[in-house]
């Protein structure tokens, strides 16, 4: 049993999943990620570089990735704005890397010490283009540390740069926990074609699929352009399509597997949906109410916000009459949650937005 912060169970979830390089700039409220990363992977033979920016970061994290390392980086707000060209860059090479951000208000400078869920999102689409994105969030200090191990396998079995979209309440709040001592770990597997056969993108490996790394032998050609299955640049337009359909099917093949809720009492009449932080306002929210009036009130917390998976959603919530959005941001959440729901059913939002965590009363008041 431990005492830990949510941003100390990052950490040591991201070293006992096999991360062993960070690069990263200090940023609150994030910077004890960093902390404990610096002191951590020296001792494990691991590598921890502080760069001279975020845009230094996240682009020697993709370059240890691509050399067999598997890498993190954690960031907030204007960090995470600074990393979406990285982002892409890591889409279009196929290259699995872990990015943390600790949100906070904003934006511009906004209010680097209070909580925000206003990157929700950014996290989607924060980077230009058509590409994939995955985000998962937790709620507390323990899954905090499993959802991180969870981001790292995700990361390298899609080869995709995965985002642990945590925040202020989360990653500072402490909680006694029982971290296990040890985790499954995925492994990168090696190619068991010659290095002439060798295609870095070829049609075997966009999941969990062996591939090879800079010093392995084999030769890879990694560019920031659309590319052929060898990773030269083209313009031939059937094998651009092939490329832009190959990133698309690493979720939509993936969807139910990338898939995380928590949910119950969804046969009421009212139902409360919500997210990391607020979730646990919300949940008190529920309870209270519950007590108070003897009505029954529905809870779903969605753990992956990226990709959303519209018919599941659409799914849980087919008896509500009325939803309750519950999100520290002026309505980003709630956007998807009205494309799913049947018509005639109303979609209210809470929300909170001046660097305060939204209270049970709030939530109480618009029940």
């Amino acid at each position: 049993m431990q005492l830990l912060s949510g941003n100390e169970a990052c950490a040591l979830g991201a070293i006992r999943a096999g991360v062993r390089f960070f690069a990263g700039y200090p940023i609150t409220p994030s910077t004890e990620i960093a902390e404990m990363m610096s002191e951590e992977l020296p001792k494990l033979g691991g590598i921890f570089i502080q760069m001279e920016d975020e845009i230094a970061s996240i682009c020697a994290m993709v370059g240890a990735s691509a050399a067999g390392m598997k890498a993190m980086t954690a960031t907030s707000g204007p960090g995470f704005s600074l990393m979406q060209e990285g982002i892409g860059y890591a889409v279009m090479t196929e290259v699995p890397c872990v990015i943390v951000n600790v949100q906070r208000g904003g934006p511009a400078t906004g209010l680097p010490t209070k909580v925000a869920q206003a990157d929700v999102m950014a996290a989607r689409w924060g980077t230009h283009g058509d590409h994939p994105a995955v985000a998962l969030t937790p709620w507390n200090v323990m899954e905090s540390f499993l959802l991180t191990v969870k981001a790292i396998e995700v990361s390298e079995r899609l080869r995709l740069p995965v985002i642990l979209l945590s925040d202020e309440i989360v990653g500072h709040m402490r909680e006694v926990v029982s971290i296990p001592e040890s985790v499954p770990i995925y492994e990168r597997k090696k190619p068991l074609k010659s290095a002439d056969e060798y295609l870095h993108y070829g049609d075997d490996t966009n999941f969990d699929a062996p591939v090879a790394h800079f010093g392995d032998g084999y030769r890879i050609h990694i560019s920031g352009l659309t590319h052929r299955k060898d990773g030269f640049p083209t313009n031939d337009p059937k094998t651009i399509a092939w490329k832009m359909d190959r990133l698309r099917d690493k979720i939509d093949l993936n969807r139910d597997w990338l898939h995380i809720e928590e949910h119950f009492d969804l046969d009421a009449e009212t139902v409360i949906v919500s997210y990391g932080s607020s979730a646990r306002t919300a949940l008190e929210a529920k309870y209270e109410f519950e007590r108070k009036s003897g009505k029954k009130i529905g809870f779903l917390r969605l753990v992956t916000l990226w990709p959303f998976h519209y018919k599941k959603v659409a799914d849980l919530l087919q008896n509500a009459k009325r939803v309750l959005v519950v999100e520290m941001n002026q309505g980003q959440m709630i956007r998807e949650i009205s494309r799913v729901v049947h018509r005639g059913i109303d979609v209210v939002g809470v929300n909170r937005y001046d660097g305060e965590l939204i209270t049970p009363e709030e939530v109480l008041t618009k029940l």
